[in-house]
């Protein structure tokens, strides 16, 4: 972590000189006020100059990929970490040989270390993210396959007039479900169940 102690004329004055050091803005630094400073008599006599220290702070999306890459390693497979970044979208791109490993039976390996990666970005950031897992492009085929079953299930509720329940699904999943059968005016959906085991309910109207 980079930090700079600066001294000014005030407080203020101290930490701009500190941030222009280190080339940040003031809500990418820790500040700790060393001494308040003071004019002094007609300020001239018995004055004190203000001392600040100010550090820089670590971006929260690098760190959660080192984070990331952390728990990857213990794998003990050859694996490389690609990040990008949409409005507060962080997506975590995971790719090489035995991908398989860490997307697991029905992806609950890879959706532990993105319930756990959102984690550590949230209390390292003062701003909300939210963080996608991906390995190899599975979440885009999962997402596919999401989107058939919801058509083919509503097709079911239509014709049988008989409620179809799901299997539990993370909250980010059912989403997919909800999205995808929202203008079908036959059917609706909603959320049952309590978490982990929350699942989805398509219901003929």
């Amino acid at each position: 972590m980079r930090q700079v102690t600066a001294t000014g004329l005030s407080v203020e004055e101290a930490v701009q000189s500190a941030l222009k050091q280190l080339n940040i803005t003031e809500n990418q630094a820790t500040i700790d006020v060393i001494e308040e400073g003071k004019k002094g008599f007609l300020g001239l006599f018995g004055s004190k100059r203000a001392i600040v220290k100010v550090s820089m702070n670590e971006d929260p999306v690098k760190k959660a990929e080192k984070y990331l890459a952390g728990i990857v390693n213990q794998f003990d497979i050859d694996i490389s970490i690609e990040s990008s970044i949409k409005d507060n979208v962080v997506t975590y791109h995971l790719s090489g040989e035995k991908i398989a490993i860490l997307i697991g039976k029905r992806a609950q390996t890879l959706n532990a270390l993105q319930y756990l990666v959102q984690l550590v970005i949230n209390r390292e950031s003062n701003k909300y993210y939210t963080v996608i897992v991906d390995a190899e492009g599975y979440r885009k085929r999962r997402e596919d396959t999401l989107v058939q079953l919801a058509n083919r299930k509503a097709s079911q509720v239509v014709e049988r007039k008989r409620d179809v329940k799901l299997e539990p699904m993370p909250s980010f999943e059912r989403k997919i479900i909800h999205t995808a059968l929202q203008n079908n005016r036959a059917v609706k959906t909603f959320s049952d169940g309590v978490e982990p085991n929350r699942y989805v309910v398509i219901r003929s109207v």
